[in-house]
């Protein structure tokens, strides 16, 4: 792959589509999933990997949320609203799942020109593909008074709908979006400032935590165009893929499972520690 080449362009696609299994999934296992999806692709050449998955209601938070003075009580806040709280293995901070949240995974083996930067505006160009009736309106650039702000937040009109973030692991790379499709991405917004609210109660931290403004985000159904259903996402996904290559199902093997499992109870312990 030579850098002036889009990781985009891979001759094969591996789907993996959880947009529906997902909801009854331990959320965890998404991220033991990726990670051993990002050790295969190191392997593989002219491949690509896409992974769609939907969660049930939960908060998803980083490593240095985990680390906030009062944690306990931020936690406990989420868990009275009903949310699983779960702490990922990767930067970030928090975000929000739920059954109108649409995540995607694309996974590419880490190739000489494949930059940090250029993986990230690989998910820029495919999202604004699947989502033509938005166009140009979509745009990237950090929403700093969203939850989880980042210079790959995309909005439309100033108000976010989507974060990226990004994995590297052994020569391979998982690029991971979430889509807020449906629903008030202000209330979800609500919910990540009381939870900070909570878990700070003004006392120091070691990092600067984003001072959410809720109004700065919102679904994508929320700006006047008819609402994308899950499934229509995920078909939408598979003929843009379907026309860049050859596409099947992923072949999970009893050697992915064994990863699997290990990535899992790696995640499950981290998540002990914080009394999860």
């Amino acid at each position: 792959m030579t850098q002036s080449l889009s990781p985009l362009g891979q001759k094969q696609w591996l789907l993996i589509d959880q947009s529906v299994t997902g909801l009854t999934m331990n959320p965890m296992e998404s991220f033991a999933t990726d990670d051993t999806l990002c050790r295969h692709i190191a392997t593989q050449e002219d491949t690509g990997i896409a992974r769609t998955w939907v969660h049930d209601k939960t908060v998803v938070l980083g490593i240095q949320d985990s680390r906030l003075p009062h944690i306990q009580d931020g936690i406990s806040y989420l868990q009275e609203q009903g949310y699983r709280v779960i702490v990922r293995n990767s930067g970030g901070l928090a975000v929000v799942l739920d059954e109108d949240v649409y995540n995607l995974s694309l996974l590419f083996k880490e190739e000489r020109g494949l930059t940090i930067d250029r993986s990230y505006e690989a998910m820029v160009e495919f999202t604004q593909e699947l989502l033509p009736e938005f166009g140009s309106s979509i745009v990237d650039g950090e929403v700093e008074t969203s939850y989880c702000p980042g210079r790959y937040d995309l909005s439309v009109d100033g108000k976010k709908f989507a974060g990226i973030s990004q994995r590297r692991i052994r020569g391979g790379v998982a690029v991971q979006i979430y889509l807020a499709m449906k629903e008030s991405g202000a209330a979800r917004a609500e919910l990540i400032r009381t939870f900070y609210e909570r878990a700070v109660q003004g006392a120091p931290t070691s990092f600067t935590y984003p001072q959410i403004v809720p109004e700065t985000m919102a679904s994508l159904a929320e700006h006047g165009k008819p609402a994308v259903s899950n499934k229509e996402l995920t078909e939408r996904i598979e003929v843009a893929l379907r026309e860049r290559g050859m596409l099947q199902e992923f072949p999970w093997t009893e050697e992915h499972e064994e990863m699997f499992q290990y990535n899992l109870e790696r995640m499950v312990k981290r998540n002990e520690k914080v009394g999860l």
